[in-house]
């Protein structure tokens, strides 16, 4: 069974991003599952070319460092010839009116003057990416499950028409993972692509960088450690980002301090050691450009392998090969 996940550089690889969703890919990724670097998704809006391609490189070093199989990873524009051929091909099996339904669309183009094309169609180079694949699971959060729901209707109207090529893939809920917030401002999720830094922690921050941002991190006036979520947003997220640093459960953690110091500290400390061997990793990588070249390409090439014959076997039966 194939699982596919991504992550889109749109910003540097945060703790919230490391502990939900990076560390789970390295420690249950299966030998056939798929993880890549959706590049192609971040030119929806303006972008920095330069930067895009740096944050594709560094996010590329850090699912490595962070152990997840090499052979499972690629850069999405390393296929960009096979996505763009089967994206057309999509593009004509699905409706404007099923783009134009996509959620997304509508909150981000609301109130623009104008907005990107790509805006509309990328749900379609979505269905791409998962259909190329012969995936048969996509964890995905909510916001992302009306896309997976279009590459099911796509899948399941080209294999009518044309002749069954594509898996019918299905949106599953990734497992229970560490609910980061943002330091300054625990109503929000920790972004990478936030404004304000301030209250996100990244993977290749400095240790000194982290443990001033956790010391700042903000909690309330109650001056009590519990963990109550609702009435206590800041210290919950402390110690929900300790819990998922030591294996322990926030309720049992809260018992263990006195004072927001004492937390803020071990929880700083926690997180500077998690993060210390991927950190340190990561900057091998990036500092041997040679070797994740050589990485980056062998990923690629096995993608590609897996896909060619669902790829040449669509574009055939549309008339095409």
């Amino acid at each position: 069974m194939v699982r596919l996940s991504a992550i889109t550089p749109s910003g540097p690889v945060q703790l919230g991003n490391y502990l939900g969703a990076v560390r789970r890919w390295a420690v249950d990724g299966g030998e056939d599952d798929v993880y890549f670097i959706s590049d192609l998704h971040a030119m929806t809006t303006s972008h920095n070319p330069s930067r895009l391609r740096a944050l594709a490189r560094e996010q590329l070093a850090v699912l490595i460092a962070a152990g997840v199989d090499p052979r499972s990873v690629s850069v999405q524009s390393d296929l960009v010839r096979e996505l763009g051929a089967l994206t057309w091909v999509l593009e004509c099996t699905c409706t404007y009116g099923e783009a134009a339904r996509m959620v997304q669309f509508k909150e981000k183009s609301v109130g623009r003057p104008s907005v990107r094309l790509s805006l509309l169609t990328y749900p379609v180079l979505m269905a791409a990416d998962i259909l190329l694949q012969g995936a048969h699971e996509v964890p995905v959060g909510d916001d992302q499950r009306q896309h997976v729901e279009l590459a099911r209707a796509l899948a399941r109207r080209f294999n009518g028409t044309y002749g069954e090529v594509f898996v019918v893939p299905r949106a599953v809920v990734p497992p229970t993972a560490a609910r980061v917030r943002d330091l300054a401002d625990p109503s929000r999720k920790m972004d990478k692509s936030a404004k304000d830094a301030a209250g996100t922690v990244f993977v290749l921050d400095p240790p000194d960088l982290v443990r001033r941002k956790i010391r700042r991190a903000v909690t309330d006036e109650l001056a009590q450690v519990r963990y109550a979520p609702e009435e206590q947003p800041g210290v919950a997220n402390l110690l929900e980002v300790l819990a998922a640093c030591t294996g322990k459960e926030p309720k049992d953690l809260a018992d263990g301090f006195t004072t927001y110091h004492e937390l803020k500290e071990a929880t700083a400390e926690a997180v500077v050691e998690e993060l210390r061997p991927v950190r340190e990793r990561t900057r091998q990588l990036l500092d041997d450009p040679a070797e994740l070249d050589r990485v980056r390409a062998h990923g690629a090439e096995r993608t590609r392998d897996r896909c060619r014959h669902r790829l040449d076997a669509a574009l055939r039966l549309t008339g095409l090969g």
